[in-house]
């Protein structure tokens, strides 16, 4: 028996807040790992992340949970499919790039300077 719409929802936005939350812990991982010289870490790190981005880059920039909770929703604000407050949803691209890229080149850095 399939569960109701609104249980579907929050299961998928709790679903997709866990990710999020593990991907955030990921980036700001890098540049920790880098400071600590610890690069094979930031290498697999690195590709986690990586397998990340290519999932956004195959959907349109888009996250495939998103899609799967519009299913259960006609709600559409930045925030309708995880559990984030909606300013943070709405610029979560933007922050968390901003953050991965600055922790790789804090990592390059690093490793040249060795």
């Amino acid at each position: 028996m399939p569960l109701p719409p609104a249980s579907m929802l929050r299961a998928i936005k709790l679903a997709h807040t866990v990710v999020w939350a593990l991907l955030v812990a990921i980036i700001l991982a890098i540049p920790v790992m880098a400071w600590r010289d610890r690069f094979t870490w930031v290498a697999w790190l690195t590709a986690v992340m990586l397998v990340e981005v290519l999932v956004l880059v195959v959907n349109g920039w888009r996250c495939p949970l998103t899609s799967l909770a519009a299913r259960y929703t006609d709600d559409r604000r930045a925030n309708f499919d995880i559990y984030l407050p909606h300013w943070l949803a709405a610029n979560n691209k933007r922050i968390f790039g901003t953050l991965f890229v600055g922790g790789l080149l804090v990592a390059i850095t690093r490793w040249i300077g060795q």
